[in-house]
């Protein structure tokens, strides 16, 4: 028989309680008390019927609802961040990652698919969307599923020793809190060639369709030292099944006029171009 959701969480929380902490007062004495957390100043969080904690104070919108993650998921599924997700668990592996924290985790997909991979290690995935996290929940495998703010953690500090941040926003100075001395940020950022055949279709003019985050790489070189920097670029074949899956996958779609979809639905492209900057690095002090 399969173990409950919410059963499975609590054993989580039972094993590993000593990561968390309070989100609202910082204390990082959390014990589990049936399907609740509470900390010794007796702030109190339940866990939900999924299996995930809710730790904000108020509801953060967020443009990612659920119909665009599941395209997303599927996505992820088909392979297409293969080569990607590969170069990463390398790095997990050799470093013998202890404890993981996917900082910006989305549905968990990627999570997931590193522990397709055997990445080692005691996984974490946050996120400050509900829906993404409770579609989180549905993957097989043990990790604790957090609704949470990337700007105030509910992880104890000084416990963890790599923290993944995939195509998700940074807050440096609280992954240096939650990191052991010489953890690791795994970043991924989009570079210049990333999903151009999908940014073509659906903005047009070439001119609009390349970008930079030179910005973004600038702030990690800025707050870290690079340990390791590779640019992974490769085509995709994208399966027949998932072209609408493809075409909803990314907040591109948003852009998009209504002409310019259905001129991607009549024209389908078969490969897209991933393309991004795989970056790790620890903290100097």
């Amino acid at each position: 028989m399969l173990q409950k959701k919410i059963d499975r969480a609590a054993e989580f929380i039972q094993r590993h309680g000593h990561l968390l902490r309070c989100p609202k007062c910082h204390d990082e004495s959390i014990e589990i008390k049936g399907y609740s957390i509470t900390c010794s100043q007796g702030h109190v969080y339940d866990l939900s019927k999924k299996g995930n904690l809710y730790l904000l104070d108020k509801k953060i919108d967020t443009e990612y609802n659920r119909q665009m993650l599941i395209h997303r998921q599927k996505m992820i599924e088909t392979g297409m961040y293969r080569p990607m997700l590969e170069k990463i668990a390398n790095i997990l592996k050799e470093d013998d990652s202890d404890y993981l924290l996917d900082a910006g985790c989305g549905e968990g997909s990627f999570l997931n698919q590193l522990d397709k991979l055997e990445v080692p290690g005691v996984k974490i995935g946050c996120d400050i969307s509900k829906e993404g996290i409770e579609l989180a929940t549905g993957h097989e495998m043990s990790a604790l599923w957090l609704v949470s703010d990337l700007t105030n953690l509910p992880v104890a500090s000084h416990c963890l020793t790599h923290v993944l941040n995939i195509f998700s926003p940074s807050h440096y100075g609280e992954f240096e809190r939650v990191l052991q001395r010489g953890g690791k940020v795994i970043k991924v950022i989009p570079e210049a060639g990333y999903l151009k055949e999908l940014r073509e279709l659906f903005l047009g003019e070439k001119n609009k369709s390349s970008y930079s985050n030179q910005k973004v790489y600038a702030h990690f070189e800025e707050a870290m030292t690079t340990v390791h920097k590779e640019r992974i670029t490769y085509n995709f074949n994208i399966p027949k099944e998932r072209y609408e899956d493809f075409l909803s996958m990314s907040p591109l779609s948003w852009q998009a006029t209504d002409e310019a979809k259905k001129r991607a639905i009549l024209h389908p492209i078969e490969e897209v171009t991933v393309d991004v900057l795989l970056l790790s690095g620890v903290f100097r002090n």
